[in-house]
């Protein structure tokens, strides 16, 4: 236990406010990233299931291209549609937890002249399979910015819930126990110094009185 005066005392209460008001803060900033948590897991799911559904329909097309079109030009088709596709990292932030997220130079989906060979001459299924192969990594890209996000705000809500746990459990009832000793102890002190006060001046009267 601390030294117990009066000093200290203000000095715990000062602490035990402080501590409870960043036990608030802290409770706030949880339900924030909760809510955010939530708003970023639905579009996640529902990302998740188109990547399924897209690839679902992409291999369907892709078996219909190769029976029409035949395995070497799909292959020399692939190679004409190349390219380069530029992506950047970049730094977010929610409630001051820090996040990585994703940019894109270009759209994953182009139009049908921009792919590279003469799509006049290539079959539905194979301008199909194309398309749904440019979503699939579109939704691939948003995927992995759902996931990044909700990975580092799922651990940020971990370890806000152990601080609060702390502050609650440990701290707080600690800093509370202090001020109820340290209370106690001036308060018992106090009634000491009246009662010998009292008794001098009972002493005193009665020398007065011989």
């Amino acid at each position: 236990m601390i030294h117990p005066t009066r000093t200290n005392l203000l000095l715990l209460k000062e602490k035990a406010r402080s501590v409870s008001n960043s036990i608030g803060i802290l409770k706030a900033r949880k339900q924030a990233l909760i809510k955010e948590f939530l708003d970023t897991a639905r579009p996640f799911l529902r990302s998740r299931e188109d990547i399924r559904n897209t690839y679902g329909k992409a291999l369907r097309e892709l078996a219909l291209s190769l029976g029409h079109e035949g395995k070497d030009t799909i292959e020399s088709i692939t190679v004409a549609a190349a390219r380069d596709f530029g992506i950047d990292i970049i730094e977010k932030s929610i409630w001051g937890l820090k996040y990585k997220d994703i940019v894109t130079y270009d759209s994953p989906v182009r139009e049908s002249d921009k792919r590279g060979y003469d799509y006049f001459s290539r079959t539905p299924h194979l301008e199909e399979c194309a398309c749904l192969f440019e979503k699939l990594l579109e939704s691939m890209i948003k995927n992995a910015e759902f996931e990044n996000k909700l990975k580092r705000i799922g651990a940020e809500i971990l370890r806000t819930t152990r601080k609060i746990s702390v502050l609650e459990e440990l701290v707080f009832p600690d800093i509370i126990r202090e001020v109820k000793t340290i209370t106690q102890f001036i308060a018992e002190r106090e009634r000491e110094s009246y009662f010998r006060l009292k008794r001098f001046k009972e002493m005193g009267l009665e020398k007065g009185a011989d």
